[in-house]
């Protein structure tokens, strides 16, 4: 009791981190040598995330590293800088609390995703698809569109995932429509996430951010569709006119709990919203809220309908699965960008691309960009610049960011995975043959953006 009481006295005795509401100022010593090595570290650490397929080797354990190495060279060159302490206390605990924020509303949002997975919830799904003996140009709209809208509420990677398994699974005959599913499936998701900020990572760091409102979003989603429904119209004509072959897949019944689970995630994202809107206070505190609700169902499933421990609903192993690589992937992004930020990099090349382009050619460049590098480290160096945008430039930029990664099957989290689980029908050269319909449909959602909200 006396370790709890004191635990209890010294986190209220904790200072209060930062709000940061001042510009955090950066050190501008973007020429040193050590600046020039912080770069080099973080390009050989982002090589061998691009290179995960290839190597193995997960792709948070590189940027951890960098992570660590940048602000020691940042810590550093601030004290050869003269700056204070507190100064370089100040900046480092500003990209502790973004993280701390997205990483908790993240961490339920998984948690829920696999208790549903658990409760069958998206075998259910998949088993009916299969059962229904749909053509495969009918299999390929249900597939895209389930996936779309699955995609803004669940992240596009588990979306891509899901219904990928359908793909693979009626396609096993026809390599050629595998290939052009999960192309379509791509597409779809990155599309489906652009206008929620459930649905992307890069959605909800713009919403977290306070640049827009939650229903803000909902002004992409006609964008979001063009995004999609062009290139999907475009491969649908190459999609086989065939039949599956038949299977005996047996209807998947749902676990005790299933509906009530999808219920309360659905509740929490309104207690999301709502902390957001209504109390103004950070959404992971909702999602928080919906966590400790499920926790205490989750107790009851356990203790009504468990017939043995393989049966056991135990929510700290749903928990323990969530996507670890990802959270922490995330972790080592945010501090070594923010390191570099920090150092002075962000603001040279905020004065390129924006000062120099123009915030809607700098916008579109970012969705580019994002085909190549991973969107999450661009939207996260974007918001670190610290840019004056209006609405619609912000909604530009979450378009671009959430989208621009369908150009290219390494450009999202969607395309890398389904790469690895197609068994070589799906692979980069068989993506790249569509991008120019894909780019025709990133184009066109831009200007339709332009057209409705500009």
């Amino acid at each position: 009791m006396l370790r709890i009481f004191l635990i209890f006295a010294a986190l209220l005795s904790m200072p209060q981190l930062a709000m940061a509401e001042e510009q955090i100022v950066n050190l501008g010593l973007t020429g040193t040598e050590r600046g020039i090595y912080s770069v080099l570290i973080f390009i050989i650490a982002y090589g061998f995330v691009m290179a995960e397929e290839f190597t193995g080797l997960r792709k948070s354990k590189p940027v951890i590293i960098a992570a660590a190495i940048i602000w020691a060279h940042a810590a550093v060159l601030a004290a050869e800088a003269g700056v204070s302490t507190e100064a370089l206390h100040e900046a480092f605990e500003f990209n502790l609390k973004e993280y701390a924020a997205l990483m908790l509303f993240l961490l339920v949002a998984m948690t829920y995703i696999n208790a549903m997975a658990e409760r069958n919830v998206f075998e259910a799904l998949r088993s009916w698809m299969i059962r229904k003996e749909f053509s495969y140009k009918q299999l390929f709209w249900i597939t895209g569109i389930i996936t779309f809208f699955l995609s803004a509420v669940a992240d596009n990677l588990t979306s891509a995932l899901l219904v990928g398994a359908v793909v693979l699974a009626v396609g096993k005959d026809n390599e050629k429509f595998v290939a052009i599913g999960f192309v379509n499936l791509v597409v779809a998701a990155n599309a489906g996430g652009a206008f929620s900020p459930f649905g992307d990572i890069t959605t909800l760091m713009v919403w977290q951010a306070g640049y827009a409102e939650f229903f803000d979003f909902f002004r992409l989603f006609i964008p979001s569709v063009v995004n999609y429904v062009i290139p999907a119209a475009f491969m649908y004509m190459a999609v086989p006119d065939e039949q599956p072959v038949a299977t005996n897949e047996e209807a998947v019944i749902l676990k005790p709990g299933a509906i009530q689970v999808c219920v309360l995630f659905l509740l929490t994202i309104v207690a999301a919203v709502s902390f957001k809107q209504v109390l103004h206070l950070p959404p992971f505190m909702g999602m928080m809220l919906g966590l400790g609700v499920l926790m205490v169902y989750g107790f009851r499933l356990k203790t009504l309908y468990s017939s043995g421990k393989d049966d056991e609903f135990d929510i700290f192993n749903k928990v323990r699965d969530a996507e670890w690589d990802t959270l922490f992937f995330f972790f080592g992004v945010v501090f070594a960008v923010g390191g570099l930020g920090y150092i002075g990099y962000l603001e040279l090349i905020s004065a390129g691309m924006y000062d120099g382009l123009g915030q809607t050619p700098a916008n579109i460049l970012v969705g580019i960009i994002s085909a190549i590098v991973d969107n999450i480290p661009v939207m996260f160096a974007v918001l670190s610049m610290n840019l004056d945008m209006d609405l619609y430039q912000w909604l530009l930029v979450t378009l671009t960011a959430g989208t621009g990664g369908s150009l290219l099957s390494v450009g999202s989290a969607a395309g890398v995975a389904l790469m690895g689980s197609s068994n070589h029908k799906y692979t980069f050269f068989s993506h790249i043959k569509w991008t120019p319909v894909i780019a025709i449909g990133y184009f066109a959602s831009i200007f339709v953006h332009y057209l409705v909200n500009g």
